[in-house]
């Protein structure tokens, strides 16, 4: 083989490598052995299991296999391998096993193996050009991503950033929020917690999501003013005006963005903002891109793009959403400029669509 050509097959076999130990990941997060370890300290597999629910022998291979990946640390290689005591280091806490902490990555772990359960049906999409079907509903991960950062920076450092909205925001009356494609509520809830005088109505079409939603406003609670309704970004049947309305870290996969902006347009008060999160990307198509656009691609085709690929108007627009096609939808909806909020993160990018 050429140098050319060695380099990608070893690429390959390092990118398979990662994948497969991201699936042992995923197993740690669903079982619980992380949160066990980080709770108990050095375990052997036999008391891992027992406090898991799980089969020994299964638990000591991926004991093993952590140790061997430098994810563990084990106390004697050479003892007998059920007298082995097996520990998560403490600096690999916030990244496995603390679910609160913005550093949290299993989540990872979890999309990765739900994007794989699609690839037999995304072939057939890729050949039909249509959208596989969706899976069914499974909570755990979905909001992973974006929970922590949202609880701990969206009110407290994000919209703060934008003087006018955090001003009314804090002033009374209080200011009514409307939060399209919510999720599970997470934005909805924090964007509550950080202004107290504020009421929040958040929608998805998803209607299972909108009762988890609804439950976590429950818990927190915030259901006195916080409500969830499954409505379509498109039409949004919810009582304006709004003073805000956000689309956070889901414009670029509705599948009819210049009809969901219309809607929102409509929904906003004469001195209403819209605000959205996107993935950060750059302005033009560079090739080879960057690792973070290469990451958002890779999203884009096994995710966000065939998620709205089921619509036959659908705009397909991915989840590489440059400034160029932002500002196109925005002037087809009706607004007047799109501003690029001076808010700095790793991944994201904020806008600001002027009526």
């Amino acid at each position: 083989m050429d140098d050319s050509t060695e380099a990608l097959d070893e690429r390959l076999f390092r990118d398979a490598r990662g994948a497969l130990e991201l699936f042992t990941v995923y197993l740690g997060v669903r079982l619980g052995f992380y949160r066990a370890l980080a709770g108990s300290g050095p375990m052997t597999s036999t008391e891992l299991a027992e406090r898991t629910g799980t089969a020994e022998r299964y638990v000591r291979e991926w004991l093993e296999h952590h140790a061997a990946s430098g994810l563990l640390e084990v106390d004697d290689v050479a003892a007998d391998p059920q007298d082995r005591r097996f520990a998560l280091p403490a600096e690999h806490v916030p990244v496995l096993a603390d679910h609160d902490d913005e550093r949290f990555s299993g989540h990872r772990a979890i999309d990765l193996a739900r994007a794989a359960r699609t690839l037999p049906d995304l072939v057939d999409a890729f050949r039909a050009g249509t959208g596989p079907p969706p899976l069914p509903w499974e909570p755990e991960g979905r909001a992973a991503n974006n929970r922590t950062a949202y609880l701990t920076r969206l009110g407290r450092e994000w919209l703060p950033a934008v003087p006018d909205i955090d001003r009314r925001l804090r002033a009374e009356p209080g200011a009514r929020v409307a939060d399209v494609a919510c999720g599970m509520g997470w934005s909805s809830i924090a964007i509550a917690r950080a202004y107290p005088l504020v009421s929040v109505a958040g929608f998805d079409v998803d209607a299972d999501a909108i009762a988890d939603a609804t439950r976590n406003a429950e818990a927190e609670d915030l259901a006195d003013r916080v409500s969830f309704a499954v409505a379509d970004a498109t039409a949004p049947k919810l009582p304006g005006p709004f003073d805000l309305v956000t689309i956070l870290e889901g414009f670029h996969d509705l599948a009819r963005p210049v009809e969901a902006l219309r809607a929102v347009r409509s929904l906003l008060a004469p001195d209403g903002s819209v605000v959205l999160i996107d993935e950060r990307v750059a302005d033009v198509f560079t090739a080879p891109a960057p690792e973070l656009e290469r990451y958002h691609y890779a999203w884009s085709v096994l995710s966000c793009l065939p998620g709205a690929m089921g619509d036959r108007e659908t705009a397909a627009t991915g989840a590489v959403m440059r400034l160029p096609t932002l500002r196109r939808y925005a002037e087809e909806a009706g607004f007047r400029a799109v501003e690029v909020l001076p808010i700095e993160t790793e991944t994201w990018r904020f806008y600001r669509l002027h009526p």
